[in-house]
């Protein structure tokens, strides 16, 4: 997945294609009532139109409203500097236009921390948010001064509250240059977010909600990937109405009794069912009697996240990374995203280069779905035979995006999501796909970086007093974690002895379980051989819980019910 106001603020998950769940790859959920800023539930300007300015803002609000006309975007032939080039022909020119080009492009969410760090390659990108992890001092990172409560209930919610609230419509308008049109880029977003941008003549550069929605159902994804032979673990699409048909359908297709079901739609941590039994079966039969289902032979896997870009010269494929999940450690949630790490041995060569060829190959065929840009997809290594297969897809980018534009690959050419840009930007452009794979490959396989995202996991709501300031931080002499200087990202960190912790919540917010407290970034490895976190990871997220000081509220009112993270 992914990626926040309510539980989670890292917006990296993998939802439904409904709304956004609160899990700390994406979406948010309720926070308690007493959460500072909250999130909106009925506040701010309702409905697909603007009907004036907010109270603390009437002329700059009816000043943006009578906004200049835009020219269209530029498109077709230009030139590149003295050399009169008509088509950017190679990565050198890529870069060049990237560092050159004055088009404005907003990253808006909760936090930065999906695309922080683009922009030391794209002249443009800057990013608004609703939390300030930096109080301000982040050059590139703009957050409205005036948040009253609000309760949102997803991250599509939060989204569009940014994107109608006065302060931010001023904002963009004065970093868009005359003659431009600023482009918005977000994890989540619905119809609601493309009638606020068409309204404020903002270009979303994201493929339609719809065809995200409908690329979302695991049935639609299994049905595409079948059509050009991408292998899934063994299984069929069916309805069934009770025990009896499953056993029925499942043992004339040869998958036994030990079985995985899936709805179409849903994170895969709450909509993924393991039956063995009739009894099992009953236990969620009404979830799965009656609707088209997808059901798997139950196999010894490893997960695998790998990001990629359709391009209009094809798919070019990011690093292959493992998922950090259910530590008690790290989240409340058995089975619960808390992460991903990327390190030398995640795959073999052999294994790598099937991956890479699995997602390649289902992201050419999305170009016939009207599909392009960036996407996540999940893919399962049989620990038994070795096989690669699909397990799902998710139309948007994830939590891991956050280590794949600071890989080796990333410096030695662009980070994965300017080719996202470079396919939005109407520029013309030329990329030898095979010899970006190929290269890409190769240096991801002697690459390491971990993240994970910590969770507040005990059943109390807290108010916090004093949080850890977000920036490098370093192991001393003594072995003890202390901070070192304001970063304002973790492209710097070199080696295992130093980390890059980027805080959510602050002095005057307040913690419930399940809320994400912040992120922790390094380049060291995180998970033991045995499954568990290694003793380093450990003492780093002991050490940053223990630079918070809190208070319990004794009479505070239920901490919200997070929704399961993705398993």
């Amino acid at each position: 997945m992914p990626e926040s106001v309510p539980e989670s603020a890292t917006e990296v998950a993998k939802p439904a294609a409904s709304k956004s769940q609160s899990t700390a790859k994406g979406g948010a959920a309720k926070p308690p009532s007493t959460a500072k800023g909250g999130g909106i539930k009925g506040g701010g300007i309702k409905g697909g139109g603007f009907t004036g300015a907010t109270p603390d803002g009437d002329a700059t609000a009816e000043r943006i409203l009578r906004r200049r006309p835009r020219k269209g975007p530029k498109t077709g032939p230009i030139t590149i500097g003295r050399s009169k080039f008509t088509k950017l022909k190679n990565i050198s020119e890529i870069r060049h236009y990237l560092r050159t080009s004055e088009a404005p492009v907003f990253f808006v969410g909760a936090t930065a921390f999906n695309l922080l760090g683009l922009d030391r390659w794209v002249r443009g990108f800057s990013y608004i948010t609703y939390y300030d992890s930096w109080d301000g001092t982040h050059p590139r990172v703009f957050t409205p001064v005036h948040k009253p409560h609000t309760d949102f209930e997803s991250g599509e919610e939060i989204n569009n509250w940014l994107l109608r609230n006065h302060e931010v419509r001023a904002h963009i308008e004065q970093r868009t240059p005359p003659g431009m049109r600023p482009q918005i880029v977000m994890v989540f977003f619905d119809e609601e977010t493309e009638r606020i941008c068409e309204e404020l003549d903002y270009e979303l550069i994201l493929p339609s909600h719809a065809l995200r929605e409908r690329l979302d159902s695991k049935i639609v994804t299994t049905q595409i990937a079948d059509s050009v032979g991408v292998p899934s673990v063994p299984n069929i699409l069916t309805t069934v109405e009770d025990w009896d048909d499953l056993v029925q359908e499942t043992e004339a297709a040869g998958l036994g009794q030990d079985l995985v079901i899936q709805t179409a739609y849903g994170d895969s941590g709450k909509t993924t069912y393991f039956v063995t039994s009739e009894a099992e079966f009953a236990a969620i039969a009404d979830e799965v009697s009656g609707v088209e289902i997808k059901v798997m032979k139950r196999i010894n896997n490893r997960p695998i996240a790998i990001e990629a870009v359709l391009t209009r010269h094809g798919t070019v494929v990011g690093p292959c990374m493992t998922e950090i999940t259910g530590h008690r450690e790290l989240t409340p949630y058995r089975g619960g995203w808390a992460g991903n790490e990327m390190f030398p041995t995640v795959l073999d060569d052999a294994s790598r280069h099937a991956a890479v060829q699995l997602v390649r190959t289902l992201g050419d065929r999305l170009g016939k779905e009207g599909y392009r840009g960036f996407f996540e997809v999940d893919v399962l290594l049989d620990t038994d035979t070795g096989d690669v297969y699909l397990g799902e897809l998710n139309p948007r980018i994830s939590g891991a995006s956050a280590i794949t534009n600071v890989t080796a690959g990333a410096y030695a050419d662009v980070p994965l999501f300017a080719f996202h840009l470079l396919e939005y930007s109407g520029i013309d452009f030329e990329i030898d796909i095979d010899e970006i794979n190929q290269r890409w490959e190769e240096l991801a396989s002697e690459d390491e970086w971990s993240h994970m995202v910590i969770k507040h996991t005990a059943n109390t709501v807290e108010r916090i007093e004093a949080a850890p300031r977000t920036g490098r931080y370093v192991i001393g002499h003594d072995g003890a974690l202390v901070y070192s200087n304001p970063n304002l990202d973790w492209h710097s960190l070199r080696t295992d002895s130093e980390i890059y912790f980027l805080r959510i919540y602050n002095a005057g917010d307040y913690r419930w379980k399940g809320s994400d407290l912040g992120i922790l970034l390094t380049k060291a490895h995180l998970e033991a051989e045995h499954g568990g976190l290694t003793l380093h990871a450990k003492y780093l997220v002991d050490a940053i819980r223990s630079m918070y000081l809190t208070t319990v509220l004794e009479n505070g009112e239920e901490p919200a019910k997070a929704a399961p993270a993705k398993g």
